[in-house]
């Protein structure tokens, strides 16, 4: 139960934190001159502070309706943690309310966080189409390039496992689709983010450099 609560926390929260990175873009692209003063600290410690919240409410909820199941068939679950469709499936009573409060949550967060960021990067390509210097337009388009990628990978996959009709059993494609966040995405996030930074690169050029001369 504290590994699935922990899982489910932190899983919500990166759904809201790409969201929160969305707006973060439109605010630096689209409003260059003000972002230190609409991006302040309190604003974003507000924001992330928001994420977590949210997030630790909606696996609460899941947890204390998975722990009234009153009997379970088994204690193996069909998956490699414990997530909450695999556990439903070995429940002996209804798990029906469980199961539509999972789509229904699960869907509304999608949704709620794919329309903020569709909207900021509508804003931001109606900004980078307007830039005359192609310099210009490159930065902007590489500055969203690594959070787009990480959108679509995370989103991708959580689309497909939890926003759609309870089916009562986890598939192998869902277990492969689940190693994508669980595992690819949280290997890819130094190269999607940490290496594109400039200062990043050049520190890890210097430390290369020095073995290799050493």
């Amino acid at each position: 139960m504290v590994q699935f609560y922990l899982f489910c926390t932190c899983v919500v929260t990166e759904v809201f934190l790409l969201a929160v990175m969305a707006y973060d873009r439109f605010v630096a692209i689209c409003n260059p001159l003000l972002y230190m003063v609409i991006m302040s600290q309190k604003l974003c410690a507000e924001l992330v502070s928001g994420c977590y919240l949210l997030a630790s409410v909606s696996a609460l909820v899941h947890l204390f309706l998975a722990l009234g199941i009153p009997f379970y068939r088994s204690n193996g679950i069909n998956h490699f943690f414990c997530d909450l469709p695999p556990l439903l499936s070995l429940a002996c009573s209804d798990v029906s309310v469980n199961e539509v409060l999972l789509f229904i949550v699960a869907t509304f967060n999608e949704s709620m966080t794919i329309v903020i960021i569709l909207t900021s990067y509508l804003f931001i390509l109606i900004t980078i189409l307007k830039i005359h210097s192609a310099e210009g337009r490159h930065k902007a388009f590489s500055t969203c390039a690594s959070h787009l990628i990480a959108i679509v990978v995370f989103h991708g996959t959580i689309l497909s496992i939890y926003c759609r009709p309870p089916s009562g059993n986890v598939g192998d494609a869902d277990k492969v689709a689940t190693v994508f966040y669980t595992v690819v995405i949280p290997m890819l996030n130094p190269l999607i983010y940490s290496l594109r930074n400039k200062d990043v690169k050049e520190a890890l050029r210097k430390t290369l450099s020095s073995k290799t001369h050493s």
